[in-house]
């Protein structure tokens, strides 16, 4: 009645196979979490429900052989599934990086999560929702992110800027610089660094690139300031 061995190494192969497609796709790209990672949550979920598989047979089991012991033998199919979807959270917090405001990360951590409810889908058996379910994950990472980037030509690029000066008539000379080409800025976060006698101003800003304007006008716009001695830009978008 339980698992044969046959059974046991068919859902392994098949959540290697699966955790390997998605691992491979985020290597590509270099996520932090990739091929390996994807193999072992996906193949770890799928022992997790072997397991309890496992459990539910041999309970059913205990329960026939002894029909007096029926009424308080339990057996929760759902008990360790529920451990494995909350507890895949922490390694996809560990893949979601912050750098002030910006954040990166969140798709493979969702890819992950995702991951290891495909790899419970095969440990329990339901080969088609797993398939389906690694079939629209591979969409949802490839075939939406193409659509994603189409789209993004008809939206402004945001960007964003980080300033150090030594002049805080430099801040003056910034904000005209935004107003004169109608840059419109979503946030602002500013910070000064006392050194020694001189003091050293931080401004970063996020921003929406409007047309006819490219990142390389505004860093050469900055750089003629004498004041500014680093300017770092990145593109959100």
């Amino acid at each position: 009645m339980g698992l044969t061995f046959a059974d046991i190494s068919i859902r392994l192969l098949i959540a290697t196979l699966f955790g390997s497609i998605i691992g491979w796709e985020r290597e590509i790209k270099s996520r932090p979490a990739g091929l390996r990672t994807h193999i072992l949550v996906c193949v770890g979920a799928t022992i997790i429900a072997l397991i309890q598989k496992e459990i539910m047979f041999e309970s059913l089991q205990t329960a026939l052989s002894y029909p007096d012991l029926a009424g308080i033998i339990r057996s929760d199919p759902a008990r360790l599934i529920c451990q494995v979807v909350s507890g895949i959270g922490f390694i996809g917090a560990g893949t979601i990086v912050r750098n002030k405001n910006s954040v990166h990360g969140i798709t493979t951590a969702a890819s992950l999560w995702v991951t290891a409810a495909v790899g419970l889908s095969v440990g329990m058996g339901y080969y088609w929702i797993a398939l389906l379910g690694i079939i629209y994950l591979l969409f949802s990472l490839t075939v939406l992110k193409k659509f994603q980037h189409f789209s993004a030509n008809f939206l402004p690029s945001i960007m964003r800027i980080e300033i150090v000066y030594s002049s805080l008539e430099t801040k003056e000379f910034i904000r005209n610089y935004f107003v004169e080409h109608k840059i419109k800025v979503r946030s602002t976060d500013f910070s000064m660094l006392c050194q020694d006698e001189s003091r050293i101003y931080t401004d970063d800003y996020t921003f929406e690139l409007p047309k006819g304007l490219n990142y390389n006008d505004i860093v050469n716009a900055f750089s003629e300031n004498k004041d500014i001695t680093q300017i770092h830009l990145e593109n959100l978008s």
